[in-house]
C-alpha cells in the first residue's frame, strides 16, 4: 500500500510479512495480517472427514457503509462540541483561550496516542478526540469572526468555511472515484514533500513571531499571508485522495469493521485541517 500524508491512515495499514502492504490482488493475506495486528488469531478447527476445514472470520470485514457511518458519528462529535463551545464563549470571552489551547492540545494528543499507540481502531479515543476537537474549533471560529477578538464576520463567515470545507471533500471525492487524478507513488511523495515543508514554514513562522510582529507573514492577512493559506488548502485537498486511496486499500485487504474508526478519525483530522485554513482565509478577506 502506498503511503500517506496521514499518520493515522500510515499506522492503520495491515502489513504483510516481509513488510510489504497487502495489494487489491491479496484480500485474503491483507486480512490476516491485518487480525494479527489487533492482536487476533484465526480459530483452527480439526480436521472433518479427512479434510481441513475453512476458519470462520473472527470478525466481518470493513465495508464503506462502515466508513460513512463511523465518519458521520465522529464529525456528529464534532459538530455538537463545536455548537456549545460557540455558545460558551459567546457567553464567557475568557473560555475562547481555555478552549482553543486545551482543546486542540489534547485533541493533538489523542491523535498521536491513536497514530503511534495502535489505537486507531478504539471508539473511546476517537470520539474524545472529536469532542475536544470540537471545543477547539468553536473558540476558535469565535475568535475569528467575533468583535471582541477583532473579527468580523460572525456566523455567516463560519457557514461559510463550512460550506467550503464540505465543497472540497466531496469535489476531491469525485476526482478520486472518477480516477481524474490518480494516486500513484510520485503522487503520494509530491504531496507528502509538500506537506513537510509547509509545516517547516509555518513553524519557522511561529519562531520568528517570537521576534517581530507578523514573523515571516505567513499568518498577517497580507497577499503573502493569502498564497500561504491557499497553498495551505491545496495540500489538504490533494491529502483526501491519500486518505481516500488507504481507506479504499484498507477495504479491499479485508480490514475488520472495527478498522472504520481509524478511517473516520484520519478523514476528520484532514477535514478539521481544511476548515481552519479555509476560516482563516475567509477571515483574510473579511478584514480587508
Amino acid at each position: 500500500m502506498r503511503s500517506t500524508s496521514n499518520p493515522v491512515f500510515r499506522n492503520l495499514q495491515p502489513q504483510q510479512q516481509g513488510g510489504g502492504y497487502a495489494g487489491f490482488g491479496s484480500a485474503a493475506a491483507g486480512a490476516g495480517q491485518f487480525a494479527n495486528q489487533y492482536g487476533q488469531q484465526p480459530p483452527q478447527y480439526p480436521p472433518y472427514g479427512g479434510q481441513q476445514q475453512p476458519p470462520i472470520p473472527a470478525t466481518r470485514p470493513m465495508t464503506i457503509d462502515d466508513v460513512v457511518t463511523k465518519t458521520g458519528i465522529t464529525l456528529g462529535v464534532v459538530t455538537v462540541a463545536g455548537i456549545l463551545s460557540y455558545a460558551l464563549t459567546s457567553a464567557n470571552h475568557n473560555l475562547a483561550p481555555l478552549f482553543v489551547i486545551g482543546g486542540g492540545l489534547i485533541g493533538f494528543i489523542l491523535v498521536m496516542v491513536a497514530s503511534f499507540g495502535r489505537k486507531q481502531d478504539n471508539p473511546a479515543i476517537v470520539l474524545s478526540y472529536a469532542a475536544f476537537e470540537g471545543l477547539f474549533l468553536g473558540a476558535l471560529s469565535y475568535m475569528f469572526t467575533g468583535v471582541e477578538f477583532g473579527g468580523v464576520g460572525g456566523a455567516g463567515l463560519i457557514a461559510q468555511a463550512v460550506l467550503g470545507t464540505f465543497g472540497v471533500f466531496f469535489g476531491m471525492l469525485v476526482v478520486y472515484k472518477t480516477g481524474a487524478i490518480r494516486v500513484t507513488p510520485r503522487l503520494t511523495r509530491m504531496i507528502i514533500g509538500a506537506l513537510i515543508g509547509a509545516v517547516v514554514l509555518a513553524l519557522g513562522n511561529m519562531v520568528a513571531m517570537l521576534f517581530t510582529t507578523d514573523g515571516f507573514g505567513l499568518r498577517s492577512g497580507g497577499t503573502i499571508a493569502i498564497i500561504f493559506s491557499l497553498v495551505m488548502i491545496g495540500i489538504a485537498a490533494f491529502s483526501f485522495l491519500l486518505d481516500f486511496d488507504a481507506a479504499d486499500q484498507l477495504i479491499r485487504a479485508g480490514a475488520p469493521e472495527k478498522a472504520a474508526w481509524g478511517v473516520a478519525l484520519g478523514l476528520t483530522v484532514t477535514l478539521v485541517w481544511l476548515y481552519v485554513e479555509i476560516l482563516r482565509l475567509l477571515s483574510y478577506f473579511q478584514n480587508d
